[in-house]
């Protein structure tokens, strides 16, 4: 007789549409400055403005679309501006947001969620809003702002999938070159011809 599979499902992906929203802005800021000195600029104007679109371009996209958090069954993982790290949930100690989101291993190494920004201003907010419902002066407000109610839903994970025998393993992290070596390139580009 088969033991019955759980069902697998796809990883549940957190990100900031805040962070998207101002990578577009940015994005387009940099195609139309950048591009308006590629087409009108003369003599090393062009070279100019190209390195410093290798340069921004990739820099840009590290810090607004890159930055995502993806949990899955059997592991977290972490794709920040620079870096991608792969923690088996049993290799998770704790979730937390104080100021900052963060994982922390079982080796006490702290990763930062670049994808789960904290708003101080979002979480008084709840606070107030769980305070007045307490006293009895408005509607129910279990909810709280969205990076503690993301934590606390990564915190679930972790405790579900810790004994998971295909949720077992060491930390894994993985430089994101595809980012970092057009972004220096660009840097040395734009010095070499600014040094000219």
């Amino acid at each position: 007789m088969t033991t019955p599979r759980e069902p697998q499902y796809a990883d549940r992906s957190f990100r900031s549409t805040a962070g998207i929203v101002g990578g577009l802005l940015l994005i387009g800021f940099a195609a139309w400055i950048g591009g308006d000195a590629l087409v009108t600029g003369e003599g090393r104007v062009r070279w100019i403005a190209a390195a410093g679109l290798l340069l921004v371009v990739p820099l840009i996209v590290a810090f607004t679309f890159r930055p995502v958090v993806y949990a899955g069954d059997d592991r977290l993982r972490v794709r920040n501006p620079f870096r991608t790290i792969t923690l088996p949930w049993a290799a998770v100690a704790d979730v937390r947001a104080g100021y900052s989101s963060e994982v922390i291993t079982r080796a006490g190494t702290v990763y930062q969620l670049w994808a789960v920004p904290v708003s101080l201003r979002e979480r008084k907010k709840a606070t107030r809003r769980q305070d007045r419902a307490a006293a009895g002066a408005g509607p129910d407000a279990a909810a709280g702002a969205g990076a503690d109610q993301t934590v606390a839903d990564l915190r679930e994970l972790a405790e579900r999938g810790a004994s998971r025998p295909t949720a077992q393993g060491d930390p894994h992290v993985r430089w994101a070159f595809e980012i970092i070596a057009p972004a220096v390139t660009g840097l040395a580009l734009l010095v070499v011809l600014l040094a000219v």
